[in-house]
């Protein structure tokens, strides 16, 4: 299926990572060529993608915010557990992965996304039902970083049990009596972190099968932040103790 990406930083990354076939790039007329334009422009020369120049109320129909510039794209190429976790073992890294579990807000995925990619994790898992998916809106949402991930949808429940079996401790967020402060956990290690959905949280089974449960704390007046801002937090706090342990 073809779909249109649009957007400076979301083409750029397209172009850039590679990984999806590409059939076409659109650039408004007299559209300024800052904003890693010029550069995609290089990427679609040296991979011979066909590039046309069209009137603004052309890209209008594509997209509202498309900001001068749209790649037409293939689906966006899912890939297996095992190939996740050999991308670790090919950097001679500890297992860092992010598992959602039914996030459906496209925003907050983009966002989990873009936090994902720039801390380093080698993979994150969907579950197969009521997630968002990678569309183009979480594509943007991502400001392309969604490109260079390695995604795959599998069983949660079975995913977790093989993570573990390779020696990957699992650590839910939840703000419940049960979770221990961020602090107290230790986050080096191979490592799962699992963020729940924005309403209801993980699943029972989910829960059940995490060997730690989180909280963040909190110090002013509201109780909570949303999934993407509490899972954000975790992954660079794990980025920081795996960081320090390396060193």
């Amino acid at each position: 299926m073809k779909e249109w990406i649009t957007g400076r930083n979301p083409v750029y990354e397209v172009l850039r990572a590679n990984r999806r076939k590409i059939y076409r790039l659109l650039l408004a007329k007299g559209i300024d060529r800052g904003g890693h334009i010029h550069e995609s422009l290089q990427l679609a020369v040296q991979k011979k993608i066909q590039t046309e120049e069209v009137p603004r109320h052309q890209l209008d129909g594509i997209a509202f915010n498309h900001q001068g510039v749209a790649v037409q794209v293939g689906d966006y190429p899912l890939v297996t557990l095992d190939e996740i976790i050999s991308l670790a073992k090919s950097r001679n890294e500890k297992i860092f992965v992010l598992m959602l579990d039914e996030i459906q807000d496209p925003q907050n995925l983009g966002t989990l996304m873009r936090t994902a990619e720039a801390v380093g994790v080698h993979g994150v898992i969907l579950p197969f039902r009521r997630t968002a998916v990678v569309t183009p809106a979480v594509v943007s949402a991502s400001s392309g970083a969604v490109e260079h991930l390695l995604i795959t949808q599998i069983n949660l429940a079975q995913a977790i049990n093989e993570l573990k079996e390779r020696g990957a401790w699992v650590v839910g967020l939840e703000d419940s009596e049960e979770s221990q402060p961020l602090g107290d956990i230790d986050l080096d290690g191979d490592l799962v972190i699992v963020v729940g959905s924005e309403g209801s949280g993980m699943r029972a089974l989910t829960r059940k099968l995490c060997d730690h449960l989180l909280r963040l704390p909190m110090m002013g007046k509201v109780d909570s932040l949303n999934a993407a801002v509490a899972g954000s937090i975790v992954l660079y706090s794990a980025l920081q103790s795996r960081s320090m342990n390396r060193n």
